[in-house]
């Protein structure tokens, strides 16, 4: 069951829905920021499904080569990405992108049905460097981590003895911002964008709110698994292709915050630089959902999330920290 907010609301499908392909390359990436004026790489309608290969937060291939990792596991569009991109925004990230969805437009709700999400290489690397991360005081250098993925039996190798359960996710994905300019892809927002939601997994439909005509649809950030707070400023970062479809939600009440739903739960965010702050939003927007959505009293929402939601720190560090409440399905 989706969001009931969205059941109400005027949906728009193609009836002939079409599937397309959006390869990574340096003219269908954007580096390091979200946009309005961005130029879409593909325009496609409501109902539409699009694959879509992305690049990584990993160090450059130069770097990953000295870090140990095979000449032969690097992609040449990452090479290509790397060597031909000039035109970067504020942010680190290399977003795939953007997709304009024909119908949307602002005050829309666009639908993303995560549908499959696929390791397209053989590693994960984690970094972190002086200033940077939860600590950084405490760890005043740079440093790299290469960790072997097993893709058959999905697992990392992180050390002898110490292998990590693989759940692939896409830490940045978002829309066109309601701000003019290049948004930097760092820090979260009204847009979405680099949440390092570990729950978005494949089977998982994240909501965001339109702000710009075609929504303008950007991806990126891979990472194979991630430990909520994801403290060293980097999780499991790779390379990853995603399947989405896109659905545009027309009309009901204007959604100003993005929000989630995986087939257990319901999840509802906050960002902001204070942790405090992050963590009242997140719990306002859950209780919104209980009372328009579950048609709970006010109060009865309240005590209801603090007696059945769980509220969880996602992420430390990317400038606007992150947290997420997560409501289980099986209590309605």
């Amino acid at each position: 069951m989706r969001f009931s907010l969205l059941s109400a609301l005027l949906v728009l499908g193609s009836l002939n829905a079409a599937d397309f392909n959006l390869p990574a390359s340096p003219g269908t990436v954007v580096w390091g920021y979200y946009s309005q004026e961005a130029k879409p790489a593909l325009t496609v309608h409501s109902g539409d499904s699009v694959r879509i290969q992305t690049a990584s937060a990993c160090p450059s291939p130069t770097r990953l080569e000295a870090a140990g990792v095979k000449p032969s596991d690097i992609p040449q569009y990452l090479r290509d990405i790397h060597e031909q991109v000039k035109d970067k925004g504020p942010g680190g990230h290399i977003l795939t992108g953007p997709v304009a969805i024909a119908e949307a437009e602002p005050g829309d709700v666009l639908e993303v049905q995560i549908q499959k999400i696929e390791l397209d290489v053989p590693y994960a690397c984690n970094s972190f460097g002086p200033g940077r991360g939860f600590l950084p005081n405490d760890f005043p250098y740079a440093r790299t981590k290469i960790i072997p993925l097993d893709r058959e039996h999905m697992i990392g190798k992180f050390a002898p003895g110490v292998n990590l359960p693989l759940h692939p996710f896409f830490g940045s994905m978002g829309v066109a911002p309601p701000s003019q300019g290049r948004l930097n892809s760092g820090p979260p927002w009204m847009h979405a964008g680099n949440m390092d939601n570990k729950e978005l997994v494949a089977g998982t439909t994240l909501f965001v709110p339109v702000f710009a005509k075609g929504a303008l649809f950007e991806v990126g950030d891979g990472h194979a698994g991630q430990g909520n707070g994801e403290v060293d400023i980097t999780a499991l970062e790779t390379l990853l292709t995603g399947t989405f479809r896109f659905v545009v939600h027309k009309g009901g009440d204007r959604m100003l915050w993005p929000r989630a739903e995986t087939p257990t739960h319901y999840i509802s965010m906050g960002f902001d630089e204070d942790l405090k702050i992050a963590t009242e939003m997140a719990v306002r927007n859950m209780i919104d959902f209980l009372v328009k959505e579950k048609h709970l009293s006010r109060e009865d929402a309240y005590a209801l999330t603090s007696v059945a939601v769980d509220v969880d720190i996602t992420q430390l560090v990317d400038g606007k920290v992150g947290v997420h409440a997560m409501c289980p399905k099986n209590i309605f």
